[in-house]
């Protein structure tokens, strides 16, 4: 037991936090996450809120305070303050949710998770001291987060209230199941009225509502003020089923007392906006030089210095893998946000013909801006700057009017972190990285990252908090347990100015004069021109030139340096030039300030010249006050003497071509200065290499070995050399020299020299002459080539093939091949016979055609001169271009011989020598036999591999080496086989397979022999699947490597090889190196897992790309990271009890490793790793104590040290030495009384406790379990009801549809209803009546003018410019519009085709207009013009026969079926709403009691005939009469039945008769509200017989009615109800009486009832597809006139170039499917005599919509907030479009239907129907309208020439008077 205490003492002592060790720079480890950092601006001091503790830190990061904020016993069920009540309340941490420094008050505000999120208030001096904290306030106290995972973010402000300023904070957050619910709250510092210290201040329901923030899932990131507005940038989602983020900054004003300028604007990075989730922001002025660039770009406007930005780093959803950095001024921002609300306010929200807002989370966005201010108020957005309550709000940018930006920085992994700094006019960014770097990036023209911060860090993401010090010198870089302070450049480490230069830091520059590298402040004189170079210039001080630009080793004289960039020195500046070791004064130029004047070291100062040099290089340095130096260079001093080393043969030539202008004393033979003063002939002056006394043109050029030739050569300039004698030799005379005789003027002979040499055929020989008296060399330019016949040429043939100017010859006494005078026996003109010394290969295939190479020696000297070559006596063709002279021969042999008769099989053996026959007729025979057999492979192992290829298979069989490994090829399936051994077995790699097919069928495999040879093998191959991968654990590794990785996936028994690949990425900082890989082979495999030890990597290296390679498949692990090797610290504690523990403390340590994967040794024992934190680990010491490891033994005074060893994977740390403490003993009679009399305290009040608690629990869950019964019971009885239902109401109507006839309008009626219906008159229109008053005497005038009238309107000419005349007018509204074109369509019916004609011109001036104002897609869209409503009419008539014929009868039955199927459930006659509808508004939301009645009806006066009548009894009469009606008169169209008004229902159950009406004194009432009457009420029962007869007034059967005026009083009464009574105001207030539980008990949950829809549309299915299938399909029967039209509009579509397909889909969709189809589905009134009631038009228009759905081209996002109606059809309308595109593209392809047709079809139609219209009235109605604008009309023609050409004026009046009775003068 004592020693479990001990060891429990131990642990808790090493997991407390350990001190800031010392480094390098200053840092702070933590032992817990940080969570937030922020900074007081005043002091400087930093505040960290990590995970249960607060700590304040000096700038040193010295710990100044801390306080500890929890763990607290807590649970997210319980509400503060949680007590013991709660009992399921844990200790639970607290992570620090917001931080805010309020200075002025000396206050931090600190939220944490703990407690619902309730904030504290604490001493900004001192965090220790909490000066606020209160958990009783409530709910509206609740401020942060109680879920870790939720961002909050927080910004200080002020709020004005009854003339008072207060302090508040303004708090942005997402949603955690258990906070509040605010997504932005103003919270208060102080008790003020009804307030509370942190309560929410403003109620702004908008955002703050509770049903959004689930769905729109915030992230916020940032939070800042400027300019009077409070800013808040974070992600979210659209609120629809699509999880993409999108990134928005929301901006109100400061003290907005309803947030009622709260505005949302989209930020896109990147123009697709790829990057779209915000990570981390920071806000800061660009500086001059990025502003400058932002200016330059045009993108923003003007940007100046001073001016704010928003720097933000995204991540992306579409490339997680990637990151990006991007740039938005505030003042684009604010320029954005005021077009969006100004758009609102003013302009209806389009910006650009284009919506450009909505409002967040609200279902009234459409209309949001419709009704707010009036369009001429174009200043209210700059009036309300800060909106108002009757001004829309929240907003929110569309997308297409989101603010973008380009990134100015992307890069793989996370970036978490921003900071931006201005040095020198330039912006610097700090970005902090998810692997715990620091990147520094100039944010240039050409934006680059130059580096990383200086900070050692581990690994761990750096925290969005990225702080600078309060003098910007500094950064804080705080990762996950870890804050360190870095500096912001790192300038000094650099000691010269090129590495001061590649650091291309904007932080640092050279000084020149102080010679180091520095920031400019530091530099003392950096004001000065050249004094301070910047780093990114790349530009150091650099000497141009020297003049002389080299001098003699001989002499001595000044210097001129030339240095551009030379720092303007001042009078007391010392220079001095370094040469070498010799430095001398300088004086600079005083004209110029670039030149520096020096004097150059005497001769004996300069270092001797290096051998093989002809000069000496010395570095030249130019100090500034003796030891600054600011340039530096070589100066070369050449030596003349020295050239001669360059070609020792010609010392004279050497001399006078060299650089430095040397000149040659011929007479004394030495190379000297060029001395201007000498002009001798023996001087040879520089660049006169002709002048030089040399030898040249050795004759012959050709020498043989072994032979003495004479060599004769010429002489030039040797007048001074006259009567000198000359020897010659080289380096091949071996040291001897022969003498040169003179023969005649300039010519020279040498005997020759019997040379020796054998190493190749050819050699260079250069021969140098001497003075034989003065051992001098004098230029010789003799070079002759030495040969060797013998050297690679061992045959006959080979030597005769030698070049004929070798004179070699074939010495048969020496059988070698030499130089012609060598040999003495006579030669032979031929070679011996051929010899055969080997033949590859030895087996061939019986087919033949393989290679065959024969080697030997004497096989002809050409490739002409082989004759004949036979394999086995089997021809063999020779392969030329394969010819090797006399060595090789290679040839291709025919098929073996068949023995005769040729039926029989091949013999067993073929086989035979190989003869080869050359010119002359020699021959050889090999002694090697070649043999004919036939290969059989027989067998493949493995028989399956990956579809990738990459398998070995292994091919065995018999004679399977025949041939050579290159005559083989194999395949499998036609796929390769790269062959990779060839033997008694045949091993080859599989190509990737190209079929489609996988697993693919068994394949065969070929193995082919040369050309024509073709073997399969018996067994067959087949591809698989390719081995992938799903998983793999751990994800990460020290790079010490040997980790173990278990990689998870499926078909790895397939590969045969699979290896972990480790390869380094390159990024900008890293070196262009060879490329490396570190590569481990699998430990284990088997079908679903491969086993990996982790590959050691060695060097340093950025980034790693790990990959596992399985044959050829290979698969990135994306997500494997490589970590630092930990850091283990020395040994705190060295002495160990036999049972104690070890701690180890280190960095680093969880980042790759386990406690239960690490190992730990002390001296040869293992010790359990028992606990593995990041900085420390805690091991169990072995129980006895072990033996070293080592044999030697160390010694501790009486204690032996033990090696303490940790090994992770591969790496192995010997961390310290360890000794085994001897046992102190402890008396028994002290350790049992202090540890158990405690314990058994502790138990007894424990069991107290609980006990005591477990009863009130019992009690309170017995409550709630009651409860929960009572309503469980309720939703389970509706729940059973409605299911019963759904399953009864599912039977078969159809056989009710096809009794009766379909009752079809006739044409007349057909077109009234469809041109005329919608206007003002409605059925008393002149058209539909046909009335027009016309007195008698007047009526042949009016008719014989008519007539006129119709002639006019025939003219193209007027009838075009009478319709754009009445459209120019403002008062010709859209109705009038519509009307007109009726109008016309009548008036022109006799002549269709003409009216079609003028219907296409004007569609083609639509089409331009639109086209011309990029809107083609709005064409056709609406009927606001009078060619449109021309369309629809034609489209009406073209397509009234198709309805008879085809979609006529589906139509009917749909309706039909519809009817049926609402009229068998409760239908509410006053609220019109039906139990069985498809419309969701339409839906009965009660549960309604009814059953099935059958009446036996009888009609008065007409016969004893019953018929019965399916009714409900909730029915009420007038229902009842409608049913009876529609089942009496089914045979009669609607029009012909009687009406419900003209029939009375009587009821006869006994001997009286009672009349059944809807009210009567009989009505039950319930409170003010009076219930329609119902069978029910009447008490009707099952079969009763009901008499119907036809009334003429409906008084005298009200027999119970005293009078008529009664009568009326009771129909006419307001309220009554029918099903469900409205709720009234006096009912509520009794109800609020009423207990809860009844309440909660009788509450309908209306949702159940939406299954009925779905029954509905189920059973109405089949009706529904059979509809849309008769109008949507192209391959039966297509109107000529769908054709013609949808033909002339894909040709206008070509004649435009911006109309593509989607526009062409969209004209066609509104000029049929939307134009006419959607309105014959909405009203089958309109084609059939029939009564449609509003609950069936209800439910027609769900499937109107449907079918406009199905025809748009756009995608329908569906989500559960999407209403029920789109929902119902969700998973047919993918269906439906379908069948539109088929349609479409169908009629495409149909035969095109001419004009001539189209025509003819139209003449039909107004030949067969024109007669039944009212033409007459149309005229006279149309020339109201030319009345109307006669003036107009008479102006337009007459500025028309055709018009005037036609006399259309002239004829118009004429109308015009005879139609107005007008005396005119015509």
């Amino acid at each position: 037991m004592m020693e479990r205490l001990w060891q429990f003492a131990l642990v808790a002592l090493a997991t407390m936090a350990f001190s800031p060790s010392e480094a390098k720079n200053p840092e702070f480890l933590f032992d817990k996450l940080v969570n937030n950092v922020v900074a007081n601006p005043r002091t400087g001091h930093l505040y960290v809120g990590v995970v249960n503790n607060l700590y304040q830190l000096d700038p040193n990061l010295e710990v100044v305070s801390q306080a500890e904020t929890g763990p607290k016993r807590d649970n997210k069920q319980c509400t503060p303050p949680v007590t013991d009540a709660c009992e399921e309340a844990v200790e639970t941490d607290n992570h620090n949710k917001l931080l805010l420094v309020h200075e002025s008050r000396d206050v931090l505000v600190v939220c944490g998770s703990v407690f619902r999120g309730i904030c504290s208030l604490r001493n900004l001096s001192s965090v220790a001291q909490q000066l606020y904290f209160s958990d009783t306030k409530g709910e509206k106290s609740y401020v942060a987060s109680a879920e870790e995972s939720v961002s909050v973010v927080g910004v200080m402000s002020y709020f004005t209230k009854d003339r008072d300023n207060f302090t508040v904070f303004l708090v942005g957050k997402g949603y955690g199941s258990h906070d509040s619910t605010k997504l932005i709250s103003t919270r208060i510092l102080q008790d003020y009225g009804d307030w509370v210290v942190f309560d929410s201040i403003i109620e702004a329901s908008a955002v703050q509502a509770n049903p959004f923030v689930l769905r729109y899932l915030h992230d916020f990131r940032f939070a800042f003020k400027d300019g009077g507005f409070v800013y808040f940038l974070f992600s979210r989602t659209l609120g629809i089923q699509d999880t993409k983020n999108f990134t928005f900054i929301a901006r109100m004003c400061e003290d907005d007392q309803g947030y009622y300028s709260y505005t949302e604007l989209q930020l896109n990075c990147s123009s697709t906006n790829k990057y779209n989730k915000a990570q981390a922001a920071y806000v800061a002025t660009p500086g001059k030089a990025l502003a400058e660039n932002m200016t330059k770009s045009g993108q923003y406007g003007t940007i100046s210095a001073s001016d704010k930005l928003l720097f933000a780093t995204f991540t992306s959803d579409e490339d997680p893998s990637t990151s990006a950095m991007c740039m938005y001024p505030l003042s684009s921002i604010n320029k954005r946000l005021v077009e969006i609300i100004e758009a609102c306010y003013s302009q209806s929200g389009i910006i650009n013909a284009k919506a450009a807002v909505y409002s967040p989370y609200s279902s009234k966005s459409e209309d949001l801006c419709g009704g707010s201010g009036s369009p001429n108020q174009y200043n209210l957005a700059d009036k309300y700057k800060c909106g108002a309550e009757f001004l829309p709000s929240p907003l929110a940018s569309k997308a297409e009017f989101a603010l973008t930006a380009e990134p100015s920085l992307v890069r793989k992994g996370h970036m978490t972190a921003v900071a931006v700094a201005v040095e020198m006019e330039h912006a610097v960014a700090f970005l902090g990285t998810a692997t715990g770097e620091v990147l520094k990036m100039h944010l240039s023209a050409h934006p680059e990252v130059y580096g990383r911060a200086l900070s050692e860090v581990t690994g761990g993401k750096v925290n969005k908090n990225l702080l600078f010090d309060s003098s910007h010198q500094h950064l804080y870089i705080t990762t996950e347990k870890k804050i360190t302070k870095v500096p912001v450049q790192a300038c000094h480490l650099k000691t010269d100015c090129q590495s001061c230069m590649t650091m291309k830091d904007p932080y640092c520059g050279w000084c020149v004069l102080e010679g180091r590298c520095t920031r400019k402040h530091e530099c003392s004189r950096s004001t000065e021109e050249n004094t301070w170079l910047w780093s990114p210039n790349q530009q150091c001080v650099q000497i141009q030139a020297f003049d002389p630009p080299s001098l003699s080793c001989k002499k001595t004289q000044q210097v001129d340096i030339t240095i551009p960039s030379l720092p303007r020195l001042r009078p007391s500046d010392t220079v001095k030039c370094v040469f070498g070791s010799f430095s001398d004064g300088a004086v600079v130029d005083v004209s110029s300030q670039v030149r520096v004047t020096c004097s150059l070291p005497s001769p004996v100062e300069i270092p001797p010249t290096p051998d093989q040099q002809d000069y000496v290089s010395v570095p030249v340095k130019v100090l500034v006050n003796n030891k600054i130096e600011v340039a530096s260079g070589e100066y070369h001093f050449y030596n003349c003497a020295a050239t001669v080393r360059k070609n020792r043969n010609t010392p004279c030539i050497a001399c006078v071509t060299s650089e430095w202008g040397c000149q040659w004393n011929a007479q004394d033979h030495i190379c000297s200065d060029n001395n201007d003063g000498v002009h001798e002939d023996y001087i040879i002056k520089p660049q006169q290499p002709a002048r030089c006394p040399q030898f040249e043109s050795p004759q012959p050029l050709l020498i043989p070995v072994g032979f003495k030739i004479p060599i004769s050569f010429q002489g030039r300039n040797l007048n001074i050399n006259t009567g000198q004698r000359f020897s010659i030799g080289t380096e091949l005379m071996k040291h001897t020299e022969e003498e040169v005789t003179w023969e005649q003027d300039s010519k020279f002979k040498f005997a020759g020299y019997e040379f020796a040499f054998d190493k190749q055929q050819e050699v260079n020989v250069s021969f140098h002459i001497k003075d034989r008296d003065t051992e001098q060399k004098i230029d010789s330019t003799l070079t002759v080539v030495l040969y060797n016949c013998s050297v690679g040429r061992e045959d006959c043939s080979l030597c005769k093939h030698a070049d004929a100017m070798y004179q070699c010859v074939w010495c048969a006494a020496s059988r070698s091949c030499v130089y012609r005078e060598l040999c003495l026996s006579p030669q032979r003109a031929q070679c011996p016979s051929p010899e055969i010394t080997d033949i590859i290969p030895r087996f061939g295939p019986l087919n033949g055609r393989i290679s065959v190479t024969i080697k030997g020696s004497n096989m002809g000297i050409k490739k002409e001169d082989i004759k004949k070559i036979t394999v086995a006596e089997v021809d063999c063709v020779h392969q030329e271009d394969r010819y090797s002279v006399s060595t090789s021969v290679v040839c291709e042999i025919g098929p073996a011989k068949r023995a005769p008769p040729s039926d029989i099989p091949f013999p067993l053996t073929n086989s035979g020598p190989v003869k080869i026959e050359v010119e002359g007729g020699r021959t050889g025979t090999s002694q090697v036999i070649f043999t004919y057999r036939d290969p059989k492979p027989a067998d493949v192992e493995p028989v399956k591999g990956p579809a990738a290829g990459g398998t070995v298979i292994t091919i065995r069989g018999k004679d399977l080496d025949t041939a050579t490994k290159d005559d083989v090829s194999v395949t499998v399936g036609g796929v390769p086989c790269d062959v990779l051994s060839f033997g008694s077995h045949i091993t080859c790699r599989t190509g990737k397979y190209r079929g489609q097919k996988v697993p693919s069928d068994p394949l065969t495999v070929t193995v082919k022999y040369g050309k024509n040879t073709t073997k399969d093998v018996p067994v067959m191959y087949q591809y698989s699947e390719n081995p992938k991968i799903t998983d793999y654990n751990p994800q990460n590794s020290f790079i010490c490597g040997g980790r173990k990785i278990t990689v998870v996936g499926t078909g790895f028994d397939l590969i045969q090889r699979a290896t972990m690949k480790v390869s380094p990425t390159a990024d900008e900082f890293s070196q262009d190196t060879a490329p490396v890989e570190f590569i481990q082979e699998s430990l284990h495999k088997n079908d679903t897992v491969l086993q990996f030890y982790s590959p050691p990597v060695i060097g340093s290296f950025d980034s790693l790309r790990t990959t596992v390679q399985m044959d050829n498949v290979v698969e990135e692990l994306k997500t494997f990271k490589y970590h630092p090797d930990p850091s283990f610290d020395e040994l705190a504690k060295k002495s160990i009890t036999e049972t104690g523990v070890i701690i180890v403390t280190g960095r680093g340590f969880s980042k790759a490793m386990t406690a239960k994967e690490a190992q730990a040794f002390v001296g040869d024992a293992t010790c359990h790793v028992n606990i593995l934190q990041d900085d420390k680990l805690i091991l169990d010491a072995p129980s006895s104590k072990p033996k070293a490891r080592s044999k030697r033994q160390r010694r501790d005074t009486t204690n032996d040290l033990l090696e303490l060893v940790v090994k992770f994977g591969h790496g192995e740390w010997m961390v310290g030495s360890v000794y085994y403490a001897r046992k102190d003993d402890i008396p028994l009679a002290i350790i049992i009384p202090a540890v158990i009399v405690p314990m058994l305290v502790f138990i007894a009040v424990s069991v107290y406790c609980y006990r005591r608690k477990s009863q009130q629990a019992e009690r309170e869950y017995e409550k709630v379990k009651h409860q929960l019964e009572n309503l469980e019971e309720s939703v389970r009885d509706r729940c059973k009801k409605e299911f019963t239902d759904l399953m009864i109401e599912m039977e078969d109507h159809t056989s009710e549809l096809s009794e009766a006839r379909i009752p079809f309008l006739d044409y007349k009626t057909y077109t009234d209803q469809n041109f005329f219906l919608p206007s003002k008159e409605g059925a008393n229109d002149a058209m539909i009546t046909g009335n027009i008053k016309i007195p008698e005497h007047r009526r042949a005038i009016v008719t014989q003018a008519l007539n006129q009238f119709s002639n006019l309107l025939n003219s193209k000419t007027f009838l075009i410019n009478f319709i754009h005349t009445l459209e120019s007018r403002p008062d010709f509204n859209a109705r009038s519009r519509g009307y007109f074109a009726s109008l016309l369509t009548v008036a022109l019916h006799g002549k269709l085709e003409y009216y079609t004609d003028i219907m296409r011109t004007l569609l083609l001036e639509l089409m331009d207009e639109h086209v011309q104002n990029k809107n083609p897609k709005l064409m056709l869209r609406r009927s606001e013009t009078v060619v449109e409503r021309m369309l629809c009419n034609w489209m009406c008539i073209c397509l009234y026969q198709f309805l008879r014929d085809t979609a006529g009868e589906p139509l009917y039955k749909l309706f039909k079926a519809l009817k049926h199927q609402v009229e068998k459930g409760p239908v509410d006659a006053k609220v019109k709403k039906a139990k069985y509808t498809l419309n969701d508004t339409g839906l009965l939301g009660d549960d309604v009691e009814y059953s099935v009645l059958t009446l036996q009806v009888l009609v008065h006066g007409e016969g004893p005939d019953v018929t019965p009548v399916k009714v409900l009894n909730c029915d009420t009469i007038s229902q009842v009469k409608e049913k009876i009606i529609d089942q009496v008169y089914r045979n009669l169209p609607y029009s012909q039945r009687p009406k419900v008004e003209s029939v009375a229902l009587e009821w006869r159950p006994g001997s009286t008769g009672q009349i059944l009406s809807d009210l009567d004194l009989t009505s039950l009432k319930e409170g003010r509200w009076k219930r329609l009457n119902t069978l029910a009420h009447y008490n009707v029962r099952d079969n009763a017989t009901l008499v119907l007869s036809r009334v003429l007034h409906t008084q005298s059967f009200h027999q119970q009615q005293d009078n008529h005026e009664e009568k009326n009083a009771l129909l006419e009464e307001d309220n009554t109800f029918h099903l469900v009574r409205p709720t009234d105001e006096i009912d509520e207030v009794k109800s609020k009486r009423g207990s809860m539980k009844v309440k909660t008990m009788t509450k309908a949950i209306t949702e159940i009832y939406l299954t009925r829809l779905l029954s509905v549309k189920g059973t109405l299915q089949q009706f529904v597809d059979d509809f849309f299938r008769s109008v949507l399909c192209s391959s039966s029967v297509v109107p000529p006139a769908v054709k013609y039209f949808f033909d002339f509009l894909d040709e206008q579509a070509l004649r435009h170039d911006n109309v593509d397909e989607e526009t062409l889909h969209i004209w066609k969709t509104n000029s049929l499917p939307l134009r006419f189809w959607v309105n014959i589905l909405r009203n089958p009134n309109f084609t059939f005599d029939v009564h449609v009631t509003e609950v069936v038009e209800a439910s027609l228009h769900v499937i109107s919509q449907t079918f406009m759905d199905a025809c748009t081209k756009t995608e329908h996002k569906l989500s559960r907030e999407s209403p029920s109606n789109k929902l119902l059809y969700a998973k047919e309308i993918s269906t439906y479009k379908k069948m539109v595109d088929d349609y479409y593209k169908g009629i495409r392809q149909m035969i095109p239907v001419s004009d001539q047709d189209m025509n003819t079809h139209l003449a039909e139609v107004s030949r067969q129907h024109t007669d039944k219209l009212n033409t007459q009235v149309a005229l006279h109605q149309l020339y109201q309208y030319a009345s109307k604008y006669y003036d107009v009309i008479i102006q337009s023609l007459d500025d028309d020439p055709a018009a005037q050409n036609k006399q259309l004026t002239l004829r118009l009046q004429q109308i015009a008077a005879a139609l107005e009775n007008k005396v005119t003068d015509l």
